[in-house]
């Protein structure tokens, strides 16, 4: 695995609490499995189905770039079979710790098995890849086979039920990649911009062909400006875009920002929805899965910017309201 980027973060009172020890024997017991994120999580756990049991540690509306580990995460990582997280820094304050697990336990970084070449970066920071590859699912894929491959490394008695399951897992991407162009298209060529809280949606602009546009920087660590406030108004007046996204877990202040902005230049702008991107939706929910999470996305997406979808989504399991009815009261 690559070594994730030493931060200088303090951990040395918890790793008092690494009792590092070889993993429980048992008559084949199921592997224990901590994921930092919902959506590794979900991929470990429908690969992995019966043979394993998961704890993710970051549920509904967690922001991964912010996370700070518990005493309680410690704990469980440490008498887990394996860790299992996203990596290319998006789980940032978690790094050295990370770091040092893997020293002691097997920790796979899924998105890490993305090609570099499929991978986008900011202009300014070349060397820092973007992390959000789930929006695609077209790179969503091959952390789905990373999952695989470590789940066979880790159990090679279950080597046939975790390529069944992951073959199965990968159509069920397929079709909802099909879905997603569809629907997509269908937006008219004048509205196909996505105006976000924070740049969590540049690998599904690059999948879909969107131009995608955030306030906020990859990591919701970075603050947005004066300046990038007005420069993200004079696009919308320009391009006439009437509709923008909130984050289920990004503050919505400099959306809000945004829209009052317009508002003073006589620009009405509202509230496209409220999209899933850093974190999935409530826990036993459809889109409290990864499936469900993309597929709230696009069809609230196509919706908000005047293209055709149905409002109950790809296979019609959908909880969703109308577009726009995130608009503030």
């Amino acid at each position: 695995m690559p070594s994730p980027r030493s931060l200088s973060i303090p951990i040395a009172a918890l790793c008092a609490l690494l009792s590092w020890g070889p993993a429980v024997a048992g008559e084949a017991p199921p592997l224990r499995l901590v994921a930092t994120t919902g959506m590794v999580a979900d991929i470990v756990r429908e690969v992995g189905e019966e043979r394993v049991e998961v704890q993710g540690l970051m549920g509904p509306g967690v922001d991964p770039h912010l996370y700070r580990q518990t005493r309680s995460d410690v704990v469980a990582m440490s008498r887990a079979d394996a860790v299992f997280w996203n990596g290319l820094s998006l789980e940032v304050q978690l790094a050295e710790l990370l770091e040092r697990l893997a020293r002691r336990r097997p920790v796979f970084a899924v998105a890490e098995g993305v090609p570099r070449e499929a991978l986008l970066a900011d202009e300014q920071y070349p060397d820092q890849p973007d992390p959000h590859v789930w929006m695609d699912p077209g790179r969503w894929r091959h952390a789905v086979i990373a999952v695989r491959d470590a789940l066979i490394e880790l159990d090679p008695d279950g080597t046939d039920a975790y390529e069944a399951s992951a073959e199965a897992y990968l159509e069920e991407l397929k079709e909802l990649d099909a879905y997603a162009r569809e629907v997509l298209a269908s937006i008219p060529e004048t509205s196909r911009v996505l105006v976000t809280a924070h740049d969590a949606f540049g690998y599904f602009g690059d999948a879909y062909g969107l131009e995608v546009m955030g306030i906020q920087g990859f990591s919701t660590e970075s603050e947005a400006g004066l300046s990038r406030i007005e420069t993200l108004v004079d696009l919308l007046v320009e391009r006439e875009i009437g509709a923008i996204f909130v984050e289920t877990s990004v503050s919505e202040r400099s959306i809000r920002a945004l829209i009052e902005g317009a508002a003073a230049v006589d620009h009405e702008v509202r509230i496209g929805g409220e999209l899933f991107s850093d974190a999935m939706g409530p826990e036993g929910s459809y889109e409290g899965s990864w499936l469900g999470m993309l597929d709230h996305n696009v069809t609230t997406i196509a919706r908000a910017l005047d293209g055709d979808a149905p409002q109950a989504g790809w296979q019609g399991r959908l909880a969703m309201a109308d577009p726009g009815s995130a608009e503030e009261e």
